[in-house]
């Protein structure tokens, strides 16, 4: 589902440096992996490559059989509609749309029928344990809330690869918990790949592998 070989990022300036170096990874269909490591290691640089935000200045990333390092700006939009999900520790979400019109954005970029696209939001915001929040406004909601919409909304166009960037940083124990047993989960309900970015290792331990970023690239966590 996910392959890299070898991603190598800089980023230019008075002060250059490389960021990634020689990272490798295979991530199959259904299987979630956690990378955990030092702050300013280029944790989230990886999950913006992998998604074509960044361009690696050497190396190769491929997502579902697409060579996403070889793709353009139009073919990258398009790829990422269709088959990425993201869940962002900011949440994201429009203040001026409600929760339901919220989760339903990608199905409206893919042109999903009304009929369709209102059924799979009904479905994941059951899912998500939301339902009776579906007209609510994002400012009426609870950090916890926000998350699961923000998860509802990665989720519902049933994207091949999901890329989780610390999405519990802002929540309490409890409700961490509960957002992060629903993403791995809806994964494997899903048979979706998910990469899940964070500084937690009770986070970490949901994953089915944990792998340590380093300047040096990947590595397997015991």
């Amino acid at each position: 589902m996910l392959h890299l070989s070898n991603v190598r990022k800089c980023f230019a300036g008075p002060a250059s440096r490389e960021v990634l170096s020689n990272v490798s990874l295979d991530v199959a269909p259904g299987e979630y992996v956690a990378i955990v490591g030092e702050s300013g290691v280029g944790k989230s640089t990886l999950l913006n490559v992998i998604a074509g935000l960044d361009r690696p200045d050497a190396g190769e990333v491929m997502v579902d059989g697409q060579p996403v390092t070889e793709l353009d700006d139009d073919a990258l939009t398009l790829l990422r509609r269709h088959k990425i999900g993201f869940v962002f520790q900011a949440f994201h979400v429009l203040p001026y749309l409600d929760v339901a019109r919220n989760v339903e954005l990608p199905l409206a970029l893919l042109g999903v029928a009304g009929a369709e696209r209102d059924a799979r939001v009904a479905r994941l915001l059951e899912a998500v344990r939301l339902a009776n929040r579906a007209r609510s406004l994002p400012r009426e909601l609870s950090g916890g809330e926000l998350q699961r919409v923000a998860i509802a909304r990665a989720l519902v166009h049933l994207p091949r690869l999901v890329l989780a960037d610390e999405p519990t940083g802002n929540l309490d124990p409890q409700t961490a918990a509960e957002v992060l047993a629903l993403l791995r989960d809806t994964l494997r309900d899903n048979g979706a790949a998910g990469i899940l970015v964070t500084h937690s290792r009770e986070a970490a331990r949901t994953a089915d592998r944990v792998l340590r970023l380093t300047h040096a690239g990947l590595s397997a966590v015991p």
